[in-house]
């Protein structure tokens, strides 16, 4: 089973939790702003995924989140035989995925190509962007350098776009093995694990005994994104968190914090430093 590529039933108990969790966060203000996305996918048990989302079918602007396609389209080309997967090749995917590299990104959306990417983004087999309905995943820009733009995507004009949704869904593939194919749907978890950049989820989840996070974020002035699968004490989801502020980083911190006790389990209450609250200034 996977999520559908236009909308997904969400689980009524999930979804409760996550509302909670949200308002326990101050983050409504957001939400009605649609400022604020975020998805759960609850993975245990990979076969019968558990939903639950917010304003997941918002699309926003996600800084460096979008590089995840650049890796998977260029996957696709390899499969297709129009790409060498090279020691180099590789080694220029871990900086984009690790250290969110906007050169080595730039590189690899040139070789790969934007008419390719858009292609097979809108393909049947992925439809991560959906130009008919609330679209998507969307890399219309690298990220520095000559013939840097290509075009906005054409229902929100965002360059390097996300929803929610489909970046949850793009997870789910990786992590059922539908991610261009099981080889090189391991093969990505692999490159999008050991994160160099140690903020937002990472963060997070940095006092979590065991965890394992493969992961992509990005950030650019008031605009921040994180998304990946977490795994630890034999429970596994995926979490996007997108939102638009400028304590965004925190934001998702928290955020992450709260969805591993809602998937995981905890008898502990949500901790906050400072004044307590998200979106006190």
């Amino acid at each position: 089973m996977t999520l559908s590529a236009a909308e997904a039933r969400p689980d009524p108990d999930l979804n409760y939790e996550l509302s909670r969790l949200v308002a326990d966060l101050r983050l409504n203000p957001l939400v009605e702003a649609r400022k604020f996305a975020v998805s759960l996918v609850d993975i245990t048990d990979t076969a019968r995924p558990r939903y639950a989302g917010i304003n997941d079918h918002v699309m926003m602007y996600a800084a460096s989140l979008p590089k995840i396609v650049a890796i998977m389209a260029g996957f696709e080309r390899i499969q297709e035989g129009a790409l060498r997967y090279t020691p180099e090749m590789r080694q220029m995917f871990l900086r984009v995925a690790r250290r969110s590299s906007n050169t080595d990104a730039s590189q690899v959306i040139q070789l790969v190509g934007f008419e390719n990417i858009a292609r097979i983004l809108t393909s049947q087999k992925y439809q991560l962007y959906d130009a008919r309905g609330s679209g998507g995943l969307w890399l219309g820009k690298a990220y520095g350098g000559p013939n840097d733009y290509w075009k906005r995507d054409p229902l929100n004009n965002i360059s390097h776009g996300a929803t929610a949704y489909q970046t949850a869904r793009f997870f789910l593939m990786m992590a059922q093995g539908t991610l261009v194919s099981e080889r090189f749907s391991a093969e990505m978890r692999e490159i999008f694990s050991e994160p160099e950049i140690r903020h937002k989820f990472v963060k997070g989840l940095s006092g979590v005994p065991g965890v394992k996070i493969a992961r992509k974020s990005g950030t650019w002035r008031e605009w921040h994104a994180d998304a990946g699968i977490i795994e630890h004490d034999g429970r596994r989801y995926i979490a996007v968190g997108l939102v638009e502020h400028p304590r965004g980083g925190e934001i998702l911190e928290k955020l992450i914090g709260g969805l591993d006790r809602i998937v995981c389990g905890s008898d502990e209450p949500l901790q906050f430093s400072g004044d307590g609250h998200v979106l006190t200034r």
